[in-house]
């Protein structure tokens, strides 16, 4: 009704933040264990002890508002009780990438101009040398290190800072804008930048993790993704709305997963593709089976093949697939499966499940734009554009770079540079980014579609395919491979005579590479690198 004269007022109106959720969880299960990290556990009342006491000493070293918090720190507890004591302070959550160099590491704390420094004892060398190159430190607190180490580094203890500190009381932030977050793109192909949050968004995509993967109170949540990947695609207060339990990882180790998920019943975990590779070829794959039931994993990135899925599958876990990017806190879309594809070939089964999906239901709208008009392309399942996103949980904007903000969401939409085709079903599927196109004479060639079929050969175990440049037709596809351990003699003419009894023969590569794949610090091959190496075969 127009004009009717009422105003939001505290009874009908808060700031939404995932804040909320560890209040909530501590007073409905407060003697519920939340964090378990090898024989350390947590409950939720203690948790959310922590995260007071933690946002009472950011204030106390002189944090103020919308400031920069950063953390460097593994899979640890403390990162989760970051991820709650940073934003109570009213400050802003800035975690690190672990496998950054100190250089870059440094080049981060500059532009977040991080007030307060948190490291993990495993982290202080790169710390200590980022520092070292920078004019402004920022106070330093260092988890697990001796008490030489801290006095060498003018570190406080974070243990004996906090059990010093004088708790901060539990209250949300001023507006529901304010950034609780930045994070800082990988930087692969270009100067890195920050993307920044805010806590309505954190607060939605949260709740959208917990209805697109089926989280409930008695679901154990294992940390093989980073949290300091996209906030852990916002999992740790998705994990934490539910009251579920979080089991910490600090490093990757197929081995140990397996051992977690035994011990711990573990329910759900979200994995980098590569994870899910590691995972199948690992020792531990061949006995794997979980009494307790199917373990849910959600993985991003490339479009998991059909051979990785009837493998993931056979041991006992189900697959989500989901699409996301740094500028959307993570998930945004994900491959919702109906009821008519439980019957199916696994071979067609898998193409559906491939498929980056449908928006999420809390992001607003999700298009695939014709590049050159700007207008929806048809859904017809061959037309590429570029993928678009809109809603509340796209980015702010970045952070002190108001020209690529301009550029990333002009015209009201989320530009993320992935080309995608629209299916008649509405349902999406990224066929590359759009510098991984190969242009071949003429027609365009999506890598994803020839390391689909790559991924299909018996002794290949990893895959990735990039332009080579060619006098006669531009590009050709150019192949690298890494095999399996098994695998034998494999020669370059048997995987090419392979693409080509399973590929249009333009579609194929003219040039296979045997090696480890280069991979950036979250598990994605690092086509970049490859394309160099391609360009440089050509150029030789």
């Amino acid at each position: 009704m127009v004009g009717d004269g009422l105003a939001p007022r505290g009874a009908n109106w808060t700031a939404l933040s995932p804040l909320d959720f560890l209040d909530r969880s501590a007073d409905v299960y407060p003697d519920k264990v939340a964090v378990v990290h090898d024989a350390r556990q947590l409950t939720y009342a203690e948790l959310r002890g922590r995260a007071r006491r933690l946002a009472g000493l950011l204030r106390e070293l002189g944090v103020g508002h919308g400031e920069v918090v950063s953390v460097l720190a593994p899979n640890v507890p403390e990162m989760l009780e970051a991820h709650f004591g940073v934003p109570l302070a009213g400050a802003v959550l800035n975690a690190i990438n672990t496998r950054l160099d100190p250089q870059a590491v440094a080049g981060i704390l500059a532009h977040a101009e991080a007030r307060v420094f948190i490291v993990h004892v495993s982290l202080l060398p790169v710390a200590e040398a980022a520092l070292g190159q920078g004019r402004d430190r920022p106070k330093l607190v260092a988890i697990g290190a001796d008490p030489e180490a801290c006095a060498r580094l003018g570190a406080m203890d974070y243990d004996e800072a906090l059990a010093g500190a004088t708790p901060a009381s539990w209250q949300g932030p001023r507006d529901e804008w304010d950034s609780i977050a930045l994070n800082y793109t990988s930087g692969t192909t270009g100067n890195p930048k920050g993307a920044l949050y805010h806590h309505r968004g954190a607060y939605l995509n949260a709740l959208g993790n917990v209805i697109t993967f089926g989280l409930r109170p008695e679901s154990v949540y294992l940390w093989t993704l980073p949290m300091f990947h996209c906030n852990g695609w916002t999992y740790p207060w998705a994990v934490t709305a539910v009251g579920a339990r979080h089991i910490c990882l600090p490093q990757i180790d197929p081995a140990r997963i397996f051992q977690l998920i035994r011990e711990h019943r573990v329910t759900h975990l979200c994995a980098a593709p590569v994870v899910l590779t590691m995972l199948i070829h690992a020792p531990e794959a061949k006995s794997a089976r979980f009494e307790h039931g199917p373990v849910e994993v959600a993985t991003g990135g490339a479009a998991p093949p059909s051979a990785v899925i009837a493998a993931m599958e056979r041991m006992g876990f189900r697959l989500t697939h989901l699409y996301g990017m740094t500028e959307c806190y993570g998930p945004s879309t994900g491959c919702a499966p109906q009821e008519a594809w439980a019957g199916l070939p696994l071979e067609e089964r898998g193409l559906l499940m491939a498929r980056q999906g449908v928006r999420n239901l809390t992001m607003q709208a999700q298009t695939v734009l014709d590049t050159t008009t700007g207008q929806p392309v048809p859904a017809d399942g061959q037309t590429l554009g570029e993928l678009a996103l809109r809603g509340n949980t796209v980015m702010k904007g970045y952070f002190k770079n108001p020209a690529e903000t301009d550029r990333t969401l002009a015209d009201g939409w989320l530009h993320t540079g992935d080309l995608a085709v629209l299916h008649p079903d509405g349902y999406v599927e990224v066929k590359d980014r759009a510098k991984d196109i190969i242009i071949s004479g003429g027609e365009n060639i999506s890598s994803l579609e020839v390391e689909e079929v790559l991924y299909r050969h018996p002794a290949i175990m990893e895959a990735a395919v990039v332009a080579r440049p060619d006098e006669k037709w531009g590009e050709t596809p150019c192949a690298f491979v890494t095999l399996k351990p098994e695998a034998g003699e494999v020669t370059a003419e048997d995987v090419i005579g392979f693409c080509r009894a399973n590929l249009a023969h333009f579609k194929c590569p003219r040039t296979v590479v045997f090696g480890a794949l280069p991979k950036t610090s979250t598990g994605k091959i690092q086509k970049f690198e490859l394309r160099e190496r391609a360009r440089a075969r050509a150029l030789g």
